[in-house]
């Protein structure tokens, strides 16, 4: 089960905390990054500094594990890839390909929760700063990136936004070739799912500030949808749960780098 603080303490930090950083009412249109706020390693990879701020996370009209739906604060800021990871970065960082579709631009896939937490510390010596999983509360407010819609673009599946059963041929696809969120972050939804930090589970029922689900379970969380499956999938609040050390072809990772 997800870690749940008692109602009373964690009503009154989220209205402390709500009350420093976040506009009069949750899930207000978020302010946009500023694109000078890009932060390139020495790596190439890219990521996008993502503001403070507060949603409302879940969906009444999704699945059973979507719900409840509660209000969420995120109090720091934190830099976002702006892609998902590619094969040509696991490479250098990892010394092997394990991807299944070979090219350096599309993502790296058949990798394990266990695998990119491997990708995570390797990185982190590698570029002496903290690289990490999103966790799942940060994953679902970058890619919803003030929108309340099902989807970041809109109420139903797009194919210009994202590669799903029915426009990718049946195959993971170089990252960044859709359209970006409002946020300028690319494949939140599809191409290949994407691990967050969280244990699965159920959510909390009451507000929450900087949620994390650590309850020491082997299942993990992994978000945004994939080629392989319908376009419902991409939705910004679908979510599911696998094993730390399930591989296939349609999961991957997108990597926090802490401010």
């Amino acid at each position: 089960m997800p870690h749940n603080r008692p109602s009373i303490a964690i009503g009154a930090v989220f209205a402390i905390v709500f009350a420093a950083i976040a506009p009069a009412a949750p899930d207000e249109e978020a302010p946009p990054p500023n694109p000078e706020q890009t932060l390139t390693n020495n790596l190439g990879m890219q990521f996008r500094l993502i503001p403070s701020g507060s949603f409302t996370m879940g969906s009444e009209r999704g699945n059973a594990d979507e719900k409840p739906v509660h209000e969420v604060i995120l109090s720091k800021p934190f830099y976002l890839g702006i892609h998902e990871v590619t094969q040509a970065q696991w490479q250098a960082v990892m010394g092997s390909n394990p991807a299944h579709f070979k090219d350096p631009n599309r993502p790296v896939e058949n990798v394990s929760w266990n695998d990119a937490q491997e990708f995570c510390k390797r990185l982190s010596e590698k570029d002496s700063a903290r690289y990490r999983l999103p966790t799942e509360a940060e994953w679902e407010y970058a890619c919803r990136a003030g929108t309340k819609t099902e989807f970041y673009w809109g109420a139903r599946f797009s194919g210009d936004f994202a590669w799903a059963r029915d426009n990718s041929e049946g195959a993971a696809h170089t990252v960044g070739g859709k359209k970006s969120n409002p946020w300028g972050l690319y494949d939140m939804g599809g191409n290949v799912y994407e691990w967050c930090q969280d244990n699965y589970g159920r959510y909390p029922s009451s507000d929450q500030v900087d949620p994390l689900n650590s309850d020491g379970s082997r299942y993990h969380v992994d978000r945004g949808g994939c080629w392989y499956n319908d376009g419902e999938y991409c939705r910004s609040a679908d979510r599911g749960g696998r094993l730390d050390d399930f591989r296939d072809f349609f999961v991957g990772l997108r990597v926090v780098r802490e401010k």
